[in-house]
């Protein structure tokens, strides 16, 4: 059975997309939705119980994926970002190529969603060409991530302390307990939206330093590169859903909105 895990935050408006996305899959297997939920005050609730989903109280990316998988009754997981969508073939594919190379924790090139030519060459050139190619070296990917439950729980799930690139983190753990590679079968469709809010530069500048960071083996444990889950939203937390050692609108408020809080 597949369990696919999804960590949200008022995501009303990309996650009808990857939940049908989700459903146009045609696989062998029984599958289950699990939405992570961190406290969306928007319909993210309403559309993922539409699509047959089951809730649980999430957190920050990292703790909605680890309780997700608290519940999943798969035997593999599937972690996806909501602003994703997968082509169609995409779980067949996947499967047979996971299980063919007898992988534990896979990840998988990323197509951005754009019909601009020097984005898509970019993504290729920065990302995906990188990441099949050093596969043997450096176990490397994020956004999707598949992996068999019993290599999650030896890993520990999700290091919950980690600030940014938790994705990436977990991934290099849990390669060092079973194969990991990067599946060539089928790439996921992955928004701009980040990178259109941030800046193209700055966003690419961000992770390159994150990931000379943890070259070294470590964890970015501190608040030195700046993340907020689903920064377009300033919201509270439900008492569920809240992360300890921090309050609840700090959670989700960008930087100006964390000062003013204060005053």
């Amino acid at each position: 059975m597949l369990s696919i895990i999804i960590p949200t935050l008022n995501e009303e408006k990309y996650l009808p997309s990857l939940l049908n996305s989700i459903k146009q899959q045609k696989v062998k297997e029984d599958l289950e939705i699990i939405v992570a939920d961190a406290g969306s005050r928007d319909k993210t609730l309403e559309i993922a119980k539409s699509f047959s989903g089951k809730i649980v109280a999430g957190g920050l990316p990292a703790r909605g994926r680890n309780k997700g998988a608290r519940v999943a009754k798969g035997d593999l997981l599937l972690f996806l970002d909501a602003d994703l969508k997968l082509p169609l073939g995409f779980l067949e594919n996947s499967f047979e190529e996971f299980r063919d190379r007898k992988l534990a924790v896979a990840s998988y090139c990323l197509e951005p969603e754009t019909k601009k030519r020097i984005v898509k060459t970019g993504f290729n050139l920065l990302y995906n060409r990188p990441i099949t190619f050093s596969e043997k070296l450096l176990a490397y990917g994020a956004m999707g991530i598949l992996v068999k439950k019993e290599i999650f729980e030896k890993v520990g799930g999700f290091d919950e302390n980690v600030k940014l690139a938790e994705d990436m983190y977990f991934i290099r753990q849990a390669s060092k307990i079973g194969k990991f590679g990067v599946i060539r079968s089928s790439k996921i469709y992955i928004t701009l939206r980040r990178f259109e809010s941030d800046g193209y530069f700055k966003t690419l500048f961000k992770y390159l330093l994150c990931n000379l960071y943890m070259f070294s083996g470590k964890a970015v444990r501190s608040d030195v590169f700046r993340y907020r889950f689903n920064h377009y939203y300033k919201t509270k937390l439900p008492k569920e859903a809240k992360v300890e050692g921090e309050d609840e609108i700090n959670l989700i408020a960008p930087p100006a909105e964390k000062e003013r809080n204060k005053v």
